[in-house]
């Protein structure tokens, strides 16, 4: 592994310091927070300004903000991103953590559309596949993406539908089902349990874009046999994590 340079990272420190706050920053406050001679900072400043990557300004004499290039830059990575590739990766990092199955989905209509997939490498285990559709009523990246519409958009996909079972445990009523929408808002993550399986239950968790727009649904799968409340809190909180971790790939910088 290479060297780093010091003044490198001295740049790209500063660049980092603009996605906190108001995106403003004068050159005391930088020198204050990254603790960095006046000397070193005011170079580095007029640096970063001079390529584009930094504006003073108009009318703040002295205060920054972020310029066109990192603009560009930040353009240029979307462009490239594959969210079904990008689920894919933090999917298998997910499942190495818990060995057991995990998905990402995304909505259409009031279905949702499995992208990405890992198996658990136990014997007993969930079985579906990339590509699956599923009524998004019956499953936990469902209910956690229909939980994530404005409201009027909700009641647009649901309008006319017969909630199908899948299982005997399946809602089937649209006043619990939003009962169980309004729950989830609040708690910010999703469960089904025997709702599209019999025998497995699931926790899920939202994944946002860089607007903060809910896109997919990150969820983790597992057998009636591993299942247990302390179990499903793990899950909850592990599947809230690899969410994070794909949002934060697609762009988003809220919190988790």
């Amino acid at each position: 592994m290479g060297r780093l340079v010091p003044a490198v990272t001295r740049a790209l420190d500063i660049l980092e310091l603009f996605l906190e706050g108001d995106g403003t920053l004068s050159a005391p406050e930088v020198t204050r927070r990254l603790q960095l001679p006046r000397t070193t900072v005011h170079e580095l400043l007029t640096t970063l300004a001079a390529r584009s990557y930094l504006v003073q300004i108009p009318d703040q004499t002295g205060r920054y903000r972020l310029g066109v290039r990192a603009y560009q830059l930040g353009s240029r990575y979307a462009e490239q991103l594959d969210l079904a590739a990008e689920g894919q990766q933090v999917a298998r990092e997910v499942a190495e953590t818990c060995d057991e199955t995990v998905h990402v989905a995304v909505l259409e209509d009031a279905d949702v559309i499995y992208i990405a997939k890992v198996d658990s490498t136990h014997a007993v285990r969930m079985v579906s596949a990339a590509g699956r559709k599923l009524p998004a009523h019956c499953t936990s990246v469902g209910k956690m993406l229909l939980a994530s519409l404005p409201p009027a958009e909700l009641e647009s996909r649901l309008a006319g539908r017969d909630l199908v079972a899948m299982t005997e445990n399946s809602i089937t009523e649209q006043d619990v089902l939003l009962a169980a929408l309004c729950d989830i808002r609040e708690r910010g993550v999703a469960a089904e349990h025997r709702e599209s399986n019999p025998d497995v239950s699931c926790v899920a968790a939202p994944v946002r874009d860089s607007a903060g727009q809910v896109v997919a649904a990150l969820s983790i799968s597992v057998p009636m046999i591993r299942w247990s409340e302390q179990r499903e809190n793990e899950l909850a909180e592990l599947a809230a994590k690899g969410a994070g971790d794909l949002s934060e790939r697609l762009g988003h910088r809220g919190g988790r």
